[in-house]
């Protein structure tokens, strides 16, 4: 296993200093949804709770309840927003499993029938494309 050490300067532990920006689409004390900037599909969006953790194999166990309970909310308006079939709601745990930030994180996808999902291909998407989507889902949470 890889060194299980919390890293307090991963990219997502910055997002939550705001010392990197984001296209932020909920927050609260304990958790901030944002969208993805290397989305697998339109309206990728990723839920990380602000307690440091760094997987789901060590979170305290307190901080998966307000977690979970706002990834079904942020899913229900994703899929409402983007006129979804369905959602994939994703979650990596190590090296071996994909988990390539190291801080706790959940990736809600919209899913079409017959859509393949985009791979992870390193592409950033446009910026002005990620404020129109995160206004799209924060309009959603807000009815």
């Amino acid at each position: 296993m890889a060194d299980a050490t919390y890293d307090s300067n991963n990219i997502f532990a910055k997002i939550l200093r705001g010392e990197i920006p984001s296209h932020r689409v909920y927050e609260d004390d304990a958790v901030l949804a944002f969208m993805d900037v290397m989305p697998q599909g339109p309206g990728h969006t990723l839920v990380v709770p602000k307690a440091p953790s760094r997987n789901l194999l060590d979170a305290d166990p307190t901080t998966l309840g307000p977690l979970f309970a706002i990834v079904q909310k942020v899913a229900r308006a994703v899929k409402k927003t983007f006129g979804a079939d369905g959602v994939t709601v994703m979650q990596f745990n190590e090296p071996a499993s994909g988990q390539t930030v190291y801080h706790l994180h959940v990736h809600i996808i919209p899913r079409f029938e017959g859509v393949p999902l985009k791979p992870h291909s390193g592409q950033m998407e446009k910026p002005e494309i990620l404020a129109e989507n995160a206004g799209k889902i924060r309009a959603a949470l807000s009815n």
